[in-house]
């Protein structure tokens, strides 16, 4: 069906909803809006969907909303009665029309005869998988677009485990949502009728205490006394979303009293107004931290993303100014002083694994082994994390100690599935009390773990290329790299090159190829004689595609130079390719 199909079938629809004929009414003379708002069905990944609110078929709105959440329905149907007795819990963020959504998806499950639980107000993402858990539910819902821009909304799936559905299941939910016809014919039932029928149970903060009850077996620390915790000083952001409640309840249980919170960031706010971006990845959104920081002499400040599955930090310097961590770095204090507390204590399992994604820093792996653990990888996405966790409970291979990935994803215990900002907010501030009691700061702890281990820098670049046309321009760049992969970068051989689209792993030196045990998904990543490595991935969750970098040296200096040497030649080589590209289009 044409766009232009699709706009008519919702332009003919008598009961469309009011907000929904405005906004059709609003763009239906200009054909370059209407074939962006119509031109596809708003995709439906592994990871759910996300899109910017709106009328059409290529937006989030209740109708978009519906045909997943009737999809998800019959999803659990197939699963059978106990599936639909167990039910599903809906979680949602700060963000325009999430409450809204969210009651959408909890009456659409509900009408398919789903019990379904619906929490009464705001939660951060880690504690609906937390939920899902507690409740034996079937599944769970958060509607959320992370640290997207305002005008963004989404819809992320989870399974029984409180884990993002792996690949399979994932699969099975997708044909299901796309096998309905027509978003604009699914009816629901009332709120009301649905609550007295029992299908629909509104969820308070009873779940609250539970969760902080869990929160609690984070701290890993048995020297650290009530007089280190009143020692350190911190600021803390929620940037306007999930995190104020849980997050300053976990501090007050562990007897942190000089938490202080950043007021004009405290409270939510769908426009994220002090901020350019909802991202603490950005040192824009520290700017409000940095002023309180300085006004309390905070050793730490710490950024959370509006559903609160990440977590941002940036510490203080000998000179009283403050340096943004990158998502490795902070990976690599918390594993760090993760590992050495539990040898110390003697509660170091000897089968204990690290999991990090494919395009996290190899630091990690170095101080795993160091401890003589293992570190395995994963691909990007923490559902590829939780899946693992989950595999280790059934073959006990394994005991999970850490897991995370570089953009700011960490998760300490496995009483949630996802990654969970508030666990690394917890385990940052103790680290930090805990080396303050010896004289250094994160900074301090940051040198001495390049000095033990090397210098691993990494670098991240994106490109984003909306719409129709950019999404041919990524395909294109993907195909590029595959039909003529370089053997030569920054004057460094090509050694390996790993294709996880064909899960083949070719080592040029000799020409032989093996099979790679990950899932299928579109990245490339290469490997340098000299261990640096570059990487290729399209967002699964916006319109772009995402180099990553990563060296080692036994300077700072050296590594820096390298990594901008490695960084220059591929972005220059992405550039002819997509310059050449536009030529030929144009010809």
């Amino acid at each position: 069906m044409s766009w232009h199909q699709h706009f008519l079938r919702w332009d003919s629809e008598i009961e469309l909803e009011n907000e929904m004929r405005k906004s059709l009414d609003s763009i239906k003379h200009d054909e370059r809006l209407l074939e962006e708002h119509f031109y596809k069905n708003l995709e439906f990944g592994t990871g759910g969907m996300r899109g910017e609110i709106g009328v059409g078929t290529n937006r989030m709105n209740l109708y978009t909303v519906r045909k997943a959440s009737a999809g998800f329905a019959q999803y659990i149907e197939n699963a059978g009665e106990e599936a639909k007795n167990r039910g599903v819990v809906i979680a949602y963020d700060s963000r325009h029309k999430s409450p809204q959504f969210a009651l959408e998806a909890a009456k659409t499950l509900s009408s398919y005869g789903i019990k379904t639980y619906l929490f009464t107000e705001l939660k951060p993402t880690p504690q609906l998988s937390f939920a899902v858990r507690e409740l034996h539910a079937f599944g769970g819902i958060v509607i959320t677009a992370s640290h997207n821009p305002p005008e963004y909304n989404g819809y992320k799936v989870y399974g029984m485990d409180g884990g993002q559905l792996p690949p399979k299941s994932a699969d099975e939910l997708i044909s299901y949502v796309n096998g309905i016809e027509n978003e604009l014919k699914i009816k629901v039932k009332e709120k009301e009728k649905l609550k007295k029928e029992g299908l629909l149970v509104m969820l308070d903060d009873t779940l609250d205490e539970a969760y902080n009850k869990k929160l609690q077996e984070v701290s890993v620390s048995k020297e650290l006394s009530q007089e280190a915790k009143d020692n350190v000083r911190v600021v803390f952001t929620p940037l306007h979303g999930t995190a104020y409640k849980s997050a300053t309840k976990a501090f007050e249980t562990l007897g942190y009293k000089h938490v202080h919170v950043v007021a004009k960031q405290a409270m939510p706010d769908p426009n994220f107004t002090t901020v350019l971006s909802p991202n603490p990845e950005e040192a824009e959104a520290f700017s409000y931290a940095i002023k309180d920081g300085k006004d309390v002499k905070a050793d730490v400040l710490l950024a959370t993303d509006p559903d609160a599955d990440r977590v941002g930090l940036a510490v203080r310097k000998d000179d009283g100014e403050y340096t943004l961590l990158t998502g490795n770095q902070t990976g690599a204090l918390l594993l760090k002083y993760l590992l050495s507390q539990l040898e110390k204590s003697g509660n170091l399992p000897k089968n204990g694994a690290v999991l990090k994604t494919i395009v996290t820093s190899e630091l990690g792996r170095k101080i795993a082994e160091d401890y003589k653990l293992t570190a395995i990888d994963t691909l990007t996405g923490f559902k590829f994390i939780g899946e693992k966790i989950k595999q280790f409970e059934q073959t006990n291979d394994h005991t999970f100690l850490f897991g995370y990935e570089e953009s700011y994803g960490y998760l300490v215990r496995d009483f949630c599935r996802d990654k969970d900002a508030i666990q690394a907010l917890i385990l940052a501030v103790e680290a930090c009390a805990f080396y303050k009691q010896q004289g250094k700061t994160l900074c301090h702890v940051m040198q001495d773990i390049y000095e033990e281990y090397g210098y691993y820098k990494e670098n991240l670049k994106s490109l984003t290329l909306k719409g129709k046309e950019g999404s041919a321009q990524i395909e294109h760049l993907l195909t590029s790299f595959r039909a003529a992969p370089p053997g030569e970068v920054a004057g460094l051989r090509v050694k390996t090159i790993e294709d996880y689209q064909v899960q083949k792993r070719a080592h040029l030196e000799n020409g032989e190829t093996e099979t790679m045990s990950l899932p299928s998904s579109n990245v490339l990543k290469y490997f340098l004689e000299d261990g640096s490595w570059f990487c290729l991935r399209p967002s699964g969750t916006e319109p772009k595609v995402k180099f990553y970098f990563g060296v080692v040296s036994d300077t700072n200096e050296e590594s820096v130079l390298k990594l901008e040497q490695l960084n220059n030649s591929i972005m220059d080589k992405v550039a002819a390719i997509l310059e050449s590209n536009e030529e030929g289009i144009q010809k």
